[in-house]
């Protein structure tokens, strides 16, 4: 997918770079424009409806498939019976998770409900979707874990834990750390169930020509998805293309390959056709994985003075039977405060569900509600300022690694919202502060996400009209990335963004890393950057060796570019634009530059992170326990901001999902038979416009010359980072009452 970048109303006459530029890909999303995965127009397409297990555990007994195929419009029935025989285990080279084979329909075990366990294709969505209801399955039932609390002796050590963690660390000696303490507290908090729930569903159209397949997939990351399909289906990588130019949300469960894009295309290889795979939103809450239900056990000690002299956060979670996952709770507790005695484990219960997966803020959100809501116990029965008794236990240098911090502005942070939200009218004592009726408490909370770079390859393109092009495998989940690629490009190049042409989320485009973790604009930027400085290198070779040229003989180093041409420094006459350069050397089809960009060792020369503080009001009801948030500010430090707009939606985005994690979404389990309660959007409860206050985001200034080239630091996921612990804090203060299960409703509070 193409576009360029839209003229602004107030379009910067500098770097583009820190200016609030409009998304590039707005008008196109207005206007319906903008494809999405099921939207691609086919000849001769079917629709293919998944079919789902009724029980938790057990096999199948038998399939009866008659009636379905009987029924008017069905092309084919595939299940385990009649589907082609898959790759099960991964190749050799392959032991990243994403990239890993996807067997489905390969044999009669059940793991869990809603695994899927046939797929009804035919001419309309319509007639699958009813013939889909007349498979007959039968099953051999065994007994389901499915209980958290009941299967806790069952817990173990993974092997590891998400993004490659250690699963237990430990510093000094836990036990005298605790017995040195003046004061300590010993706590456990829950958080549930949760589901992504991006407003997309999950969708594949598949598409095959000859030995070729391409896929129009919802992924978040299209290389790793060529990857597994390719492995699963025993074909070579280059004869999968996949293609995503637009995603409408993913928050992680689009990062890993899912079943059904695999059904997908074994069924249109079947058919000779093409066929498309919509997921409903009630197969979304089984099939692309959840944030699982967290027990995590708190103990800290401290001086009377605040000082920290043990720290113990100790995670339980549960995982699939079948696919071993384990959010990293407990790494901000590693290298969030200074410390001397420490310990924080993970340990994982097995149980008969859907595999649990990676949900915006991995670990870091469900963990900082646990270390954020412990820190203001702490500082209440220490009777100190929550806020000083953060930045009394600031560590000079990663409590964990021992590295410097490339920056850190926490404190800062703090500082700055203290001011533009009032914090000193606080009165210490919980349940002091009211309005009229209402019980009013302020909480406060810190934040903070790893600043991440992975590799990232892109292609920089000048065409012989002086225009732009940029092409990078990078996907865009509705964060701005068309938006900042073609920021970083005009300045790169100089030129105007309108002239600046970006095309991503494509497999035949260059590899880029998943647009999650926090490390996209990170590492797809940097590509980007050094590819347009690469293509100015070589045109600024050109007109030196060029006797015809004004610049011939310039020093490399004084050649600068702007408004489409390259002048000397100091010399804005001494130059010539893109396109007289072009025209002279004959060069038809443009100038072009691949670079394969690689961070260097900075990262194992300093500690990384983007740091920021939540302050937020609630408002409770006495007599009902309703709350309300009237106010939320945010303050953030993460180094250069490429675009204050975009970064301040992402923040705000991230906000309102901390809100809704603390006062409403909760996935309830039957556990009679392994199904969700309320999988679906109208029951599982998510912060609308009522519930959602005013929120303030601000950016601090900090300038970090290591974290990257171009300064800045990954910002989709901080925003969600402690919110939850903030929101709690407050209601704490607002209250007297301490919940440390979420979600907190009214029925807790009386």
């Amino acid at each position: 997918m193409q576009f360029s970048a839209q003229s602004n109303a107030d379009k910067p006459t500098n770097s583009a770079i820190g200016k609030p530029m409009d998304r590039t890909d707005g008008r196109l999303k207005v206007t319906g424009a903008a494809r999405y995965a099921a939207e691609f127009p086919m000849k001769n397409l079917a629709h293919a409806v998944v079919v789902r297990s009724t029980i938790a555990r057990g096999r199948i007994q038998s399939i009866d498939t008659s009636a379905a195929e009987k029924s008017p419009g069905v092309i084919a029935v595939i299940t385990h019976l009649n589907a082609p025989k898959l790759a099960t285990t991964d190749p050799p080279e392959v032991s990243d998770r994403y990239l890993k084979v996807i067997p489905v329909l390969q044999d009669d075990r059940i793991n869990h409900y809603g695994q899927h366990v046939g797929l009804v294709v035919a001419k309309t969505f319509e007639q699958a979707q009813y013939a889909a209801t007349l498979v007959r399955v039968a099953y051999t039932q065994e007994r389901p874990a499915l209980e958290f609390a009941a299967n806790l002796n069952r817990a173990y050590a993974p092997e590891r834990i998400n993004a490659g963690y250690p699963t237990d660390t430990q510093q000094g000696d836990l036990e005298r750390g605790l017995s040195a303490a003046d004061v300590r507290i010993d706590v456990t908090y829950t958080t549930p169930i949760e589901h992504n729930n991006p407003i997309e569903p999950h969708a594949t159209i598949a598409v095959w020509e000859g030995d070729r397949l391409t896929l129009y997939n919802s992924t978040q990351h299209v290389d790793a998805n060529q990857t597994s399909v390719a492995s699963t289906l025993r074909i070579p990588k280059q004869n999968v293309r996949v293609v995503c130019p637009y995603v409408g949300g993913g928050f992680g469960s689009k990062v890993p390959t899912r079943e059904h894009v695999i059904l997908a295309a074994i069924a249109a290889k079947q058919i000779g056709r093409p066929v498309k795979v919509a997921l409903s939103r009630a197969q979304m809450f089984t099939c692309v994985g959840h944030r699982p239900h967290s027990q995590q056990r708190m103990r800290l000690g401290a001086k009377r003075d605040g000082r920290l002299t043990a720290f113990a956060h100790e995670s339980i979670m549960e995982t699939a039977v079948f696919d071993e996952f384990a959010e990293q709770n407990g790494v901000m507790s590693r290298m969030m405060y200074e410390c001397p005695n420490s310990l924080v484990t993970h340990r994982i219960v097995p149980l008969n569900l859907e595999r649990a997966m990676i949900m915006r803020a991995p670990g870091e959100a469900p963990g900082s509600f646990a270390l954020e809501s412990a820190m203001d116990e702490l500082a209440y029965a220490l009777k100190i300022d929550p806020i000083e008794l953060r930045v009394r236990n600031e560590p000079p240098r990663d409590p964990e690694s021992g590295l410097p911090w490339s920056s850190r502005s926490l404190v800062q942070c703090f500082r700055e919202g203290a001011k533009r939200f009032g914090w000193e009218k606080r009165l210490a004592e919980p349940g002091s502060m009211r309005e009229g009726r209402y019980l009013i408490g302020y909480g406060v909370a810190s934040a903070t996400f790893p600043a991440r770079r992975r590799p990232s390859s892109a292609i920089v393109r000048v065409l012989p009209d002086g225009r732009v092009q940029v092409h990078t495998g990078a996907t865009d989940l509705g964060t701005g990335t068309y938006t900042v690629l073609t920021q970083v490009a005009a300045d790169a190049l100089g030129v105007p963004p309108e002239r600046v042409q970006v095309e991503i989320g494509d497999s035949n485009f260059p590899p880029t890393p998943a647009s999650g973790g926090s490390f996209g604009a990170a590492s797809f930027c940097t590509a980007v950057q050094e590819a347009c400085v690469a293509l100015r290198q070589r045109l600024a070779a050109l007109v030196r060796d060029d006797a015809n040229s004004p610049l011939r003989g310039a020093n490399e180093e004084a050649i600068t570019a702007a408004d489409g041409r390259l002048f000397t420094k100091g010399q804005p006459a001494r130059g010539e634009s893109y396109v007289a350069i072009m025209q002279r050397h004959n060069l038809a089809q443009g100038v072009e530059v691949r670079v394969d960009s690689k961070p260097d060792d900075a990262a194992q020369k300093f500690s990384m992170h983007a740091f920021g503080a939540h302050f937020v009001q609630v408002s409770v009801d006495p007599d009902t326990g309703v709350i309300r948030i009237p106010r939320f500010l945010c303050v953030i430090a993460a180094g250069r901001i490429l675009n204050p707009k975009t970064a301040r939606s992402q923040i705000v985005g991230g906000v309102v999902w901390g809100i809704s994690m603390a006062l409403h979404e909760e996935t309830l389990l039957d556990a009679r038979y392994g199904n969700y309660v309320n999988g679906n959007l109208g029951e599982y409860h998510v912060a609308v416009n009522a519930d959602i206050p005013d929120i303030d985001a601000v950016f601090v200034e900090e300038n970090d010359p290591h974290v990257n080239p171009l300064g800045i630091k990954g910002i989709g996921e901080i925003g969600i980072v402690g919110a939850a612990a903030a929101v709690a804090n407050a209601i704490f203060h607002a209250t007297g009452k301490r919940i440390r299960d979420l979600p907190i409703t009214p029925d807790k509070l009386l």
